[in-house]
């Protein structure tokens, strides 16, 4: 999508790049954050190469070995995806790179460890290549900062959904249904909470891709041909971290195929019943989330990949006790409000003001988040 830029004295322009839990690839957007908002003027989706999916994902998900060469080298080819993408953006936006106050770069997240005695969580894609590659200062590494005060690291967005989508009086719920689903509650007098409710498109996408070939579900009509297993469900929904009270964040290292097949051992049930109860194992989760810590929502906005399955959407429209919405009705894209995110997080950076909602994360305090990595100046030599 793009929006005329008019004059450009009067904006200020930041990038956001983010590649999340399905890395299916780069979502960038370029932002207009004048005053402290985040107005999107021009995104698109940059899908990653076969290769760079796989071995993201492999890196992602396989806890039994691991390889430093492979991490090494998978670091600087995401650095070198995302500096291209945020380039073909700006070319296809009319925007020159020195036009771009900053680049605020996710990365992609191959782990995420909130609960271990020494907490950690990293994202790939080499912040210096980006910077090196683009000419544009570059923001990067937004979590770990969080974390060493204490907190979750995750999820970030909230900030965002309350700068963007709170209204005092009316209590509201922002969904980002990415492959991991996390919610944002906005009380109407200036409280915002929020955390990872449990997979959203992760699982169901794993499922697809192993037993179909195809990369997702496609209009989710795997799971409509099936019917959900109320005894898998039950046992599904017993995992400890549905029941887990906030703050709490998640990812692909928990919620699995190899976590899925634990649970599947000695069922005989069809692909698309598999399917179908993954789909309400999201469903479910998020509903009794809200319910358990929401309960007076008014409208549930939501956002996300998951946005466009319509069996997911209409289950979630029968399981909530608040209307829907997509966040396009309040003017803002549902498939680019993540890389926005980034692009305000790069502006906050800069702009020395906070990133972190404590009451979300867990974090003893607010903190600025992110590291700024500079392109190198081009050395001069003298006689």
């Amino acid at each position: 999508m793009s929006t005329a830029l008019g004059t450009r004295a009067s904006h200020e322009l930041y990038l956001g790049l983010i590649s999340g839990t399905s890395a299916d690839g780069i979502d960038a957007a370029l932002v207009d954050c004048a005053g402290g908002g985040a107005r999107l003027l021009h995104a698109a989706t940059f899908p990653y190469a076969t290769d760079l999916r796989r071995n993201a994902l492999a890196l992602a998900q396989d806890e039994t070995t691991f390889d430093l060469d492979a991490y090494g080298r998978l670091d600087v080819r995401l650095g070198e995806a995302f500096a291209d993408a945020a380039l073909e953006l700006l070319q296809a936006a009319g925007v020159a790179p020195d036009a771009v106050r900053a680049i605020g770069s996710h990365g992609q997240t191959v782990r995420h460890r909130p609960h271990e005695p020494h907490p950690f969580t990293l994202q790939l894609g080499d912040a210096s290549v980006i910077a090196e590659r683009t000419g544009i200062p570059t923001v990067a590494d937004f979590r770990r900062a969080d974390m060493a005060a204490g907190g979750q690291g995750a999820p970030l967005l909230p900030i965002l959904h309350a700068a963007l989508l709170a209204r005092p009086g009316e209590p509201r719920a922002v969904l980002n249904l990415g492959g991991i689903a996390n919610l944002t509650l906005l009380d109407g007098a200036g409280g915002v909470r929020g955390f990872d409710t449990g997979p959203a498109n992760a699982l169901l996408d794993a499922w697809c891709a192993r037993h179909t070939g195809a990369a997702h579900d496609a209009g989710g009509a795997l799971a409509a041909a099936g019917r959900a297993d109320a005894a898998l469900l039950a046992l599904l929904l017993a995992d400890p971290y549905f029941a887990a009270p906030p703050p709490k964040s998640t990812g692909r290292e928990h919620f699995h195929l190899r976590w899925l097949d634990v649970h599947l051992a000695g069922r005989q049930l069809a692909v698309a019943d598999v399917q179908a109860t993954l789909l309400a194992l999201t469903v479910h989760s998020i509903a009794n989330a809200l319910a358990t810590h929401a309960p007076g929502t008014r409208v549930l906005f939501v956002c996300g990949g998951g946005l466009h399955n319509p069996v997911l959407m209409r289950a979630l429209e029968q399981a909530v006790s608040c209307p829907l919405a997509s966040t396009a009705l309040a003017g803002i894209d549902p498939d680019f409000i993540e890389a926005m995110a980034f692009a305000w997080l790069a502006h906050a950076r800069l702009s020395g003001r906070a990133g972190n909602v404590p009451s979300v994360t867990g974090a003893r305090s607010a903190r600025v988040l992110g590291a700024v990595y500079a392109p190198a100046p081009t050395a001069s030599h003298s006689a």
